[in-house]
């Protein structure tokens, strides 16, 4: 479970990416790199990271379903996730 600061600092930073988004297309359209470098260091999509909805871990993240691979086990064994099922043979 990963500290509940660094999971806000994660949603702060996905708002400031969405906020800056359409600023930064249109900078680095225009090829204005000195006014690109002016914004805010956490508005830059590179600086973000996946991480689990429920949990907020980052490793072993499941892009398909947006949660971690422990998550997704405990969701898959109660049928929480419609069409997963466990494997057996």
């Amino acid at each position: 479970m990963a500290k509940e600061s660094v999971k806000a600092r994660q949603k702060k930073r996905e708002k400031m990416v969405m906020k800056y988004a359409n600023k930064r297309r249109i900078l680095k359209k225009s090829k204005n790199y000195e006014l690109l470098q002016k914004l805010p260091r956490d508005a830059s999509p590179v600086r973000l990271r996946n991480r689990c909805s429920i949990s907020g871990r980052c490793r072993g993240y499941m892009r398909q379903f947006g949660v971690s691979r422990i998550v997704f086990r405990n969701l898959v064994s109660q049928g929480l996730i419609p069409g997963v099922k466990k494997a057996s043979w």
